[in-house]
């Protein structure tokens, strides 16, 4: 049998990830063999996300890869993906989703009325929505892997760190997590907790399907398919504070989503039903522009 080459970020989350994905591949007897490579992301760590330019900032070095050929397939953080991707290239499996949630992880007891409270993120959707919810609170930008992160708290930068949960829990932090943020308020990144399989439009139809078939997770892509056309239509990145969760409610999707200005002042929520993921997530976009997302999107975009 051929084997499944699988192209894989080197921090420790994105081996968990890119290992988890190689098991699944290799229980359904598909031999695999994981291709390493550092992105964009991993080597500048000294300035934001929104500053190096989001799109493509995790996934540009491996979709040359898989251009390539040198691998057949890419694993990411569903949350990293682009809202578009490049000529060529498509998502070909969504794993199950984890538990969503944003969590504060720290050494020491958090009270989110403390005034003095500093909490670590690199994301503008958190800044924001803790500018919106907890205006005490201040936030610092720390950037690199979990471990690097921690590091920092650790040195004193910051008294905790805003993470996604799969990610605290895949890397057995959970005894570290001090507060779960509620959903109502933290509506997460599109597509948190689950993991994308990326493939290049010349890798053969016989082996995609066969991947598919193992990896994807149909009621997690109808969902996320859901919260990417919502992205897509409000073309947001990992610099823009856009927000949306879909789940299922029977046979129906149910999506909420939405978007904050960056000073927290505004923020514009909306939730829809219906059956089809695509649709949805565009009338959702729709909705929040004619809300007044518009002229918070302008405004956003000014200011990058």
């Amino acid at each position: 049998m051929e084997i499944i080459r699988i192209g894989t970020r080197k921090s420790k989350l994105a081996l968990w990830q890119a290992e988890y994905v190689a098991r699944q591949l290799q229980q359904a007897g598909h031999p695999t063999e994981l291709v390493l490579r550092e992105t964009k992301g991993d080597k500048v760590l000294d300035v934001s996300i929104a500053k190096i330019g989001s799109k493509g900032v995790f996934t540009e070095e491996l979709e040359e890869q898989l251009a390539s050929g040198e691998v057949d397939i890419a694993v990411h953080s569903a949350k990293d993906m682009q809202s578009r991707l490049p000529a060529g290239f498509e998502i070909i499996a969504f794993s199950e989703r984890e538990k969503i949630n944003d969590v504060i992880v720290s050494e020491k007891p958090i009270d989110l009325k403390n005034e003095q409270l500093i909490l670590g993120t690199s994301s503008t959707r958190r800044v924001a929505l803790f500018r919106h919810f907890y205006p005490n609170v201040q936030t610092v930008d720390v950037r690199g892997n979990l471990q690097t992160r921690l590091e920092k708290m650790r040195a004193g930068l910051c008294d905790g760190l805003v993470l996604a949960y799969a990610g605290v829990h895949r890397m057995g932090y959970d005894p570290m997590i001090r507060h779960e943020l509620s959903q109502d308020e933290f509506i997460p990144a599109v597509g948190q907790g689950s993991i994308a399989i990326e493939a290049h439009s010349s890798l053969s139809a016989e082996k995609k399907e066969a991947i598919r078939s193992v990896l994807n997770h149909q009621p997690t892509e109808s969902r996320l398919l859901a919260e990417r056309a919502y992205l897509a239509r409000l073309e947001g990145g990992c610099s823009i504070p856009v927000f949306a969760l879909a789940n299922w409610a029977g046979d129906e999707l149910v999506i909420s989503g939405g978007i904050v200005s960056l000073d927290g002042g505004q923020r514009i929520v909306k939730t829809l039903r219906g059956a089809n993921p695509m649709t949805l997530g565009n009338q959702l976009a729709e909705e929040i522009l004619k809300a007044g997302g518009d002229k918070i999107l302008a405004e956003i975009r000014k200011q990058l």
